[in-house]
């Protein structure tokens, strides 16, 4: 069993938040940091600092995706169970025994979260992934709980949609043997790819959850803060992505539409002063457009695809804005 840990810099949060980390409840456990390409390199203060965890060093910027692809591909498919960490998530001791238990005594559950709580103000639900994803019928990611008290409203476990990449708990073999060793594409470089990985290990037959008796802080923001212009980028790009990606067949006929829904987005964006991320919009429309006509976008055929219409029937929401 491993923990892993992303980090571009960020050694401010390592420093706070490494130690609970390191004093999880959980015997053989290993803690692993991967240096993302930070300058200065962490690698010589983490052995003065932390001397048991374990770390790799890539020289340049991978994203998310690209960072933790690269680590499974050297490390991580020899662990059974997986759980990727951000640099700012504070844990308590007993996280991880429950989602081992639940993975235990579900074979058929590839992908677990914990319940998301702010550091901040620890009674309320973070945003990124909260009580657990949900995705509408156009596509438009959303998670249960958020801007909410836990008032233990989300206190029973459930299947999700989508485990937030924030605390995620990962069964090695189902990436390994349905999805061919792809735990996220690089070049979605950040933001959504956990979205995508969990369409698609549904798509081969598994099934993501929320686990309630586990429950983690998180601060949020830490590589890209909400109201900068490249996290709608990269946002409203990703989303375009993974539709095209893991839509079947037969609703295949909500991507264009979708296109017209985020029009609405920009000049919402627009209207409210922030032009920049009106830009942002259209230029991840152009990039998803350049890669659809390159031809450089995945249609994996060997996985069933899940219907979109199976989804949560929620209405188009600017959600993609933070809102």
């Amino acid at each position: 069993m491993a923990v892993v840990i992303l980090a571009y810099g960020g050694r401010d949060w390592l420093e706070r938040f490494l130690p609970s980390v390191l004093a999880t409840d959980y015997p053989t456990l290993t803690v692993w940091v991967i240096d993302n390409g930070s300058d200065p390199p962490l690698a010589p203060w983490l052995a003065q600092r932390f001397p048991t965890v374990q770390v790799r060093t890539y020289p340049e910027n991978l994203g998310y995706a690209g960072g933790y692809q690269r680590f499974f591909e050297e490390r991580g498919w020899a662990y059974p169970y997986l759980a990727l960490l951000n640099s700012d998530v504070e844990v308590p001791p007993d996280w991880l025994r429950p989602l081992i238990a639940r993975f235990e005594a579900e074979p058929k559950r590839a992908a677990l979260q914990p319940k998301i709580l702010s550091w901040k103000e620890r009674t309320a639900f973070e945003y990124a992934g909260a009580a657990g994803g949900l995705l509408d019928r156009w596509g438009y990611p959303t998670a249960r709980g958020r801007g909410e008290q836990d008032a233990g409203q989300y206190d029973l476990p459930a299947d999700i949609f989508w485990a937030s990449g924030a605390a995620l708990l990962l069964r090695t073999e189902a990436i390994l043997r349905d999805l061919r060793g792809l735990l996220f594409k690089p070049y979605y470089f950040m933001h959504m790819e956990e979205i995508d990985l969990c369409w698609r290990l549904q798509r081969a037959g598994w099934r993501i959850g929320y686990e309630p008796r586990s429950r983690v802080y998180h601060v949020g923001g830490a590589s890209l803060a909400q109201s900068h212009p490249q996290k709608t980028f990269y946002n409203f790009r990703n989303n375009l992505f993974l539709l095209y990606e893991n839509l079947a067949p037969g609703d295949r006929w909500r991507l264009p539409w979708r296109l017209l829904w985020d029009a609405p987005a920009g000049l919402y964006l627009l209207l409210r002063g922030r032009p920049r991320h009106t830009l942002a919009l259209i230029k991840a429309h152009q990039s998803f457009l350049r890669a659809w006509r390159k031809g450089l976008l995945d249609r994996t055929p060997y996985l069933p695809f899940r219907p979109l219409s199976t989804l949560t029937g929620l209405s188009p929401r600017l959600r993609l804005l933070g809102g």
